[in-house]
C-alpha cells in the first residue's frame, strides 16, 4: 500500500506544482487540463486550462493535485504535508523556499527531536511541515 497526499488548489495547481517541482528536485510525470479530458462537455469554457489531474514524482514518493471545481473549492484544514529529510541544510533551504510569500507558523530550528524543524503555509495555501535529522 502507499498513501500520497493529493493537493486540491483553486485555479493554481498548474503554478504550485511547477514551484513545488524546483523547490523539491522532483519530476511532473503528468499533467491535464479539464479541457484536454473528457470532462471538458461538464465544465465551462473559463475551466479548460484548470488541472483535472497532476503527478508529481520526487524520488520515491509522489504528490498529487488537481484544481477544485471553483464552486467547490476549500482551504485545507488539520493537515499538513510532512517532509522528511536527514540533512538539515536541505532541510532549512526547502523550508526558506516553501514559506516563501507565505506563513510561517514555526520557524525551521533545531527543536528536542530533531536537527531542524519548521511549518509553514506556502503561497498556494498548502500546509507544510519540514523534519530534518535526530538530535545526537
Amino acid at each position: 500500500m502507499q498513501l500520497n497526499p493529493y493537493l486540491n488548489f483553486n485555479g493554481q495547481c498548474q503554478a504550485a506544482f511547477k514551484f513545488y517541482e524546483q523547490v523539491l528536485g522532483g519530476k511532473i510525470t503528468f499533467m491535464m487540463t479539464y479541457g484536454e479530458s473528457p470532462a471538458k462537455e461538464y465544465v465551462t469554457p473559463d475551466s479548460y486550462d484548470r488541472i483535472i489531474h497532476i503527478t508529481l514524482a520526487v524520488g520515491d514518493a509522489v504528490l498529487l493535485g488537481a484544481d477544485a471545481p471553483p464552486d467547490r473549492f476549500q482551504q485545507p484544514q488539520g493537515i499538513h504535508v510532512s517532509i522528511q529529510l536527514s540533512d538539515a541544510v536541505e532541510g532549512e533551504r526547502i523550508f526558506q523556499a516553501l514559506s516563501e510569500n507565505g506563513t510561517v507558523h514555526m520557524p525551521f530550528q533545531p527543536t528536542f527531536w530533531a536537527a531542524g524543524f519548521g511549518m509553514c503555509v506556502d503561497q498556494f495555501g498548502t500546509p507544510w511541515m519540514v523534519n530534518c535529522g535526530q538530535v545526537e
